[in-house]
């Protein structure tokens, strides 16, 4: 029995951080998925992929996992590589970048 310990990403469509303040401990899969032959559904017999445990630090997660004889990645989050900017910086006379239209 695996599991990773990792930080929730942000979804394309969130602009805000409000999901993204947890560490999540969650199973690996133990055999692949399955594919139901009458209805297509995706069936697995392995109940702990439905397991999802939250926890409010990374060293929470990782003791609840050494308590519990779980061997555990962690998956460290990846900083924001992008600095927005506001929509005026387009116009400014300054602009690195030429027009492309």
């Amino acid at each position: 029995m695996r599991a990773r310990i990792y930080k929730p990403a942000r979804t394309a469509m969130q602009s805000g951080h409000a999901a993204t303040h947890g560490w999540f401990l969650e199973f690996e899969l133990k055999k692949p998925c399955r594919v139901e032959p009458l209805m297509g559904w995706t069936s697995s017999n392995d109940t702990l992929q439905q397991l999802r445990l939250r926890f409010s630090t990374r060293k929470e997660a990782m003791s609840y996992a050494k308590r519990n004889a779980i061997s555990f990645i962690v998956l460290e989050p990846q900083e924001r590589r992008i600095f927005p900017a506001s929509y005026a910086s387009n116009f400014h006379f300054k602009r690195s970048e030429g027009w492309t239209h």
